[in-house]
């Protein structure tokens, strides 16, 4: 008998690409109509132990499942000790892993149904090569962001070397969208003068050499987009491998701990659509003047709001502490906003949050997981990015889908949003104005796409399957 092919998966470490490779690596089992296992690559943290232990307790839960999911543990390499942004570290980082990547690959006794790897690393497409592996890119956000990658090295050659890209009149030309601000770039890729701007281009111009690349989208949230990636509009005319869209992945969670559980009740007690939830991803924190001006907009925009609010990490530490609301709300807002307000000082269980019937709207860091959750609800969205490529989701969900009411966001003010700003803004969100309702009636729009995709026939179900089928036939034992 022949031995069943296996999936080998490598994420980056962060929990919010690791946990979402994995949904795809079981839907993906789920879905074939052969036998196939998942073999998932794990790279060990070059982070705080926090991260490294939700990882660990999330392999814990999965070798618990009882699914064909097996995880080898690579060995430990030492990491860049100097970079200018995220993404040159992870793929200079996770280039070093490529002798061992090639080995763990080339130990498996089954056949290998394909290499997939996360955004940002594609310099593991030279171990899937050697071994005559094929080779994906996994995208965990959306398919404008896989078609700015695509465009980003012709991009390049298009503008002078000595011209930064906000010099440039008119935005940056990103097929499928309209002209984008040089201010929405994402974070990285707006500096053409760091090496951070170059590992963009690299890992873009290599996401030509995958056998596919597989984006959590929707198809029917972004038609023009992934029509101008399929027609070569992208990639200067030359046809870019397939795109898989599989989206919504909305990986599950175990149920929120006991405290959390009270914001939830808090929730029961309010009006239908009537809150406004602001919540800022696992890394999004304030310092009290930035605090002060969302407390003073809340306060005067007089809608009911529920507000996550972390403080800044303590020493020696990255992520968020919980808040200490004494010290970073105005003296008397609690008192005053007893009757339709919660400030929440520690993590909140975000998707039930989104699910319950009272919350109308969402200011949210537009990270893609929440952009998602947000979608999958049907949850109308004010954005206030904060990094990565959030300024960029923020354009796409204003100006293309059309899903959010756009915030003024000062970029070069550590993101700054004044009082008046955010009062507006959630005005325009939770109230009945003409802007409103168009917003609402998108976001309901594709909430309904979102579950009909995902339904037997649906653009998401059919797109897993055609990536199902494309895996299997490509399976080859590595090296022969």
């Amino acid at each position: 008998m022949a031995a069943t092919p296996t999936i080998v998966l490598v994420p980056v470490w962060g929990i919010g690409h690791f946990v979402p490779m994995l949904e795809v690596g079981k839907r993906l089992l789920a879905r074939s109509a052969l036998p196939l296992t998942v073999t998932v690559l794990v790279m060990p943290l070059p982070a705080e132990a926090k991260r490294a232990s939700e990882i660990t307790e999330h392999i814990r839960q999965q070798e618990a499942s009882g699914l064909a999911i097996r995880f080898h543990h690579l060995p430990a390499v030492e990491p860049p000790t100097d970079h200018s942004g995220i993404e040159e570290y992870i793929s200079r980082y996770v280039q070093l892993y490529s002798p061992h990547v090639k080995a763990a690959v080339a130990g498996l006794t089954c056949p290998v149904a394909g290499v997939v790897v996360d955004i940002f690393c594609t310099a593991l497409f030279d171990a899937a090569h050697q071994l005559g592996v094929p080779a994906y890119v996994y995208l965990i956000t959306s398919a404008a962001m896989c078609a700015l990658l695509l465009r980003s090295p012709t991009l390049d050659e298009e503008v002078a070397v000595e011209v930064e890209f906000e010099q440039m009149e008119g935005g940056v030309d990103v097929p499928g969208l309209p002209p984008v601000p040089a201010s929405c770039l994402p974070t990285g890729l707006e500096n053409r003068k760091i090496p951070t701007y170059r590992w963009f281009l690299y890992n873009g111009r290599r996401y030509m050499e995958a056998a596919g690349i597989i984006v959590n989208t929707i198809a029917e949230a972004e038609p023009r987009v992934l029509a101008a990636i399929a027609d070569g509009r992208c990639t200067r005319g030359v046809p870019a491998p397939p795109v898989y869209s599989i989206g919504p992945v909305i990986p599950s969670t175990p149920p929120a701990e006991q405290q959390a559980q009270e914001c939830v009740r808090w929730l029961d007690s309010q009006p239908p659509s009537s809150v406004v939830f602001l919540c800022f991803g696992s890394g999004g924190c304030f310092t009290a003047p930035q605090a002060h001006e969302i407390a003073h907009g809340l306060d005067r925009s007089g809608h009911r709001f529920l507000w996550v609010l972390r403080g800044t990490p303590e020493p020696g530490t990255k992520l968020p502490s919980d808040g200490n609301l004494a010290e970073l709300l105005p003296a008397d807002f609690l008192a005053r906003t007893k009757d339709r307000g919660l400030v929440w000082p520690t993590k909140a269980p975000q998707k039930e949050i989104l699910a319950h019937a009272a919350v109308g709207g969402f200011v949210t860091h537009c990270g893609w997981n929440s952009v998602l959750e947000s979608l999958w609800h049907g949850v109308p969205m004010v954005p206030w990015p904060l990094g990565a490529e959030q300024h960029y989701n923020a354009f796409t969900l204003v100006a293309d889908m059309g899903v959010a009411v756009a915030l003024n966001v000062e970029r070069k003010r550590k993101n700054f949003v004044e009082a008046t700003e955010l009062e507006r803004a959630v005005k325009a969100l939770m109230c009945d104005g003409e802007t409103a309702r168009k917003v609402r009636d998108k976001v309901m729009e594709i909430k309904a796409a979102c579950r009909k995709a995902m339904e037997e026939g649906g653009s998401s179900n059919m797109s897993l399957q055609r990536l199902c089928d494309a895996l299997v036939e490509g399976a080859v034992h590595p090296g022969k």
